[in-house]
């Protein structure tokens, strides 16, 4: 063993001794693992990834790796989990600002685009992908993400509409199926193509966003009151 794996075995071993506390140079291994260990497995997928591969792109040792992280798949759960936080942030602040909201169209030709950028930008769709096809072997970690990731975020979008029926705003006689209706209209087809296509430039990005609008816009015609 190294010098350095040494020390972090220390580092470790203190980390276990101090509820609450956590080395500096853990939590840096920590997100310097996590960064490569999802750049790899998007690459490679799951499979095709182990964890000598894990540790050259984070330039660091194995048993690093090992000390952060049990093996592969407690890595790839935590890759999973903190996109899963991500998106349990964004429906909570979702929630609370739009459903405030006294212009309903305004509010929700801003989520829509808002919901396009946050979908299909950065790492959500390729970790989508990732997982998807990895169901099989991680049925209840899918379940639980979808759940907790897009589920949580149609859940704020239903609240949002429940309160814009209820002020009269809209006609919502079933909120859970509006944030549907809504959802699908502002980002479906651009995230069905995203989903099975690589390749996203500038041009698509913007198209994205004005479907999401038309989107937005054909929801409020439906639901006016």
């Amino acid at each position: 063993m190294s010098a350095r794996d040494r020390s972090f075995d220390v580092s470790v071993q203190a980390t276990s001794e101090r509820p609450g506390y956590e080395d500096p140079r853990v939590t840096r291994s920590r997100a310097l693992i996590m960064a490569a260990a999802a750049q790899v497995f998007l690459e490679r997928g799951y499979p095709g990834t182990s964890v000598d591969d894990i540790a050259a792109a984070a330039g660091v040792s194995k048993r690093t790796v090992y000390n952060v992280f049990d093996d592969k798949e407690q890595l790839f759960r935590a890759i999973m989990g903190d996109a899963i936080a991500t998106a349990e942030r964004f429906s909570a602040e979702l929630a609370a600002t739009t459903a405030e909201a006294t212009d309903a169209a305004a509010a929700l030709t801003s989520l829509a685009r808002e919901l396009a950028a946050s979908v299909l930008g950065g790492r959500v769709v390729p970790l989508r992908r990732l997982l998807i096809g990895e169901a099989v072997r991680f049925p209840e970690f899918a379940a639980e993400y979808y759940e907790r990731a897009p589920g949580r975020v149609m859940a704020a979008v239903a609240v949002a509409l429940r309160a814009f029926g209820e002020r009269g705003q809209l006609r919502i006689d079933d909120p859970e199926l509006a944030a549907e209706h809504f959802a699908f209209l502002a980002i479906g087809a651009s995230l069905d193509r995203a989903l099975f296509r690589a390749d996203t430039d500038a041009a698509g990005a913007d198209a994205a966003l004005e479907r999401a609008e038309r989107g937005a816009a054909a929801f409020l015609r439906a639901y006016a009151p």
